[in-house]
């Protein structure tokens, strides 16, 4: 199977992280996401792992400040690309929220890279940042709608992510 790097958004708590455990399952995967080294830096400043409205907040004007400042979540965003690269992998989700970074990062793929937004109904709420609020601002390639229960979820995703695949 050829390599592949899905970009996937969509608002908190949308169920993208348990998505692409189910596409692990099936395939050669993993994911990486542009907000892990800020996390990082986020937890020497005192976050302690809250995924709360003020938290969220945090870690977003924290991105955005990194970004604009030596582009961290990008490079970082760039290194798991190149080891993926390097790796038995088929396909790498990357976790991305602003659309000029998604834009930024696709300009460095080399492999074929599609963009990809979760929506779930009920669980998409008005976080209060940009990064969340604009999730839906960007032209994605695909679309999934994350609105079945759990146990149905896994097969419906998977056949989903076939089609992708097969495209």
């Amino acid at each position: 199977m050829p390599k592949i790097v899905i970009v996937v958004n969509g608002s908190g708590g949308v169920g993208k992280d348990t998505l692409c455990s189910f596409a692990g399952e099936e395939y050669a995967a993993k994911s990486v996401s542009s907000i892990d080294p800020i996390k990082k830096l986020a937890a020497k400043c005192g976050w302690d792992g809250e995924k709360n409205d003020k938290s969220r907040r945090f870690l977003a004007e924290l991105k955005r400040v990194c970004a604009e400042y030596n582009d961290l979540p990008t490079k970082y965003l760039m290194e798991k690309y190149k080891e993926f690269i390097n790796s038995e992998l088929c396909i790498l989700f990357v976790h991305i929220r602003e659309k000029n970074e998604i834009e930024k990062f696709k300009a460095g793929v080399g492999v074929r890279c599609v963009t990809l937004l979760v929506r779930r109904g009920e669980a998409e709420k008005g976080w209060n940042n940009d990064a969340d609020g604009n999730v839906e601002d960007y032209d994605y390639d695909y679309y999934y709608n994350n609105d079945l229960p759990l146990p149905e979820a896994k097969d419906d995703f998977i056949k989903f992510l076939k089609k992708i695949l097969a495209d």
